[in-house]
């Protein structure tokens, strides 16, 4: 009888790691559907597929208190590549100048990412896994100093850093 259990004990554990293979390959969420929250403030990023921009490689929004929504993009730079992202509050329609759009982006930088073992890399473009943890230098006190901050505006500052909390389906 042990002899007969064996096999049939071999294809259970085999069919079972099999399974948990491919359920930890579906688990994997893209970056276009990461949801990445803030301990601090309750602040969330919600990345959002950016379609068929030659320029822009990653969308998303921040969502503040007060309902206060920054919408967010990412451009890599040429010559030394770098994800750079722009955070924009209530800017014009249409065509704007450069002192339009500086003065409706309350947060711009490079955002870099960190896996669970510390390492820090940049954030990827889309159709890459997302990484666990968000970093925008100097979010907090760039948006501090915003528009939007305060009076009808948001009122709890976010950290510089970002944790992985889900994916959308």
């Amino acid at each position: 009888m042990t002899n007969a259990a064996s096999p049939m004990i071999g294809f259970v554990a085999g069919s079972l790691a099999l399974t948990a293979a491919n359920s930890a390959a579906h688990a994997a969420c893209p970056i276009e559907l990461a949801v990445y929250g803030d301990a601090q403030s309750g602040s969330e990023i919600d990345f959002t597929p950016t379609g068929t921009s030659a320029t822009v490689t990653n969308s998303f929004r921040m969502i503040l208190d007060n309902n206060v929504v920054l919408n967010g993009i990412v451009m890599w730079s040429s010559g030394e590549a770098r994800p750079n992202g722009s955070l924009m509050y209530k800017c014009p329609e249409g065509d704007t100048t450069g002192d339009e759009l500086a003065a409706c982006t309350p947060w711009h930088g490079v955002i870099y990412t960190s896996d669970d073992k510390g390492s820090i890399g940049l954030l990827p473009a889309e159709g890459v896994e997302a990484p666990k943890t968000l970093i925008l230098p100097d979010l907090g006190p760039m948006l501090h100093q915003s528009t939007a901050y305060g009076g009808s505006g948001f009122s709890k500052v976010p950290s510089d850093v970002f944790t992985l909390k889900g994916c959308q389906e």
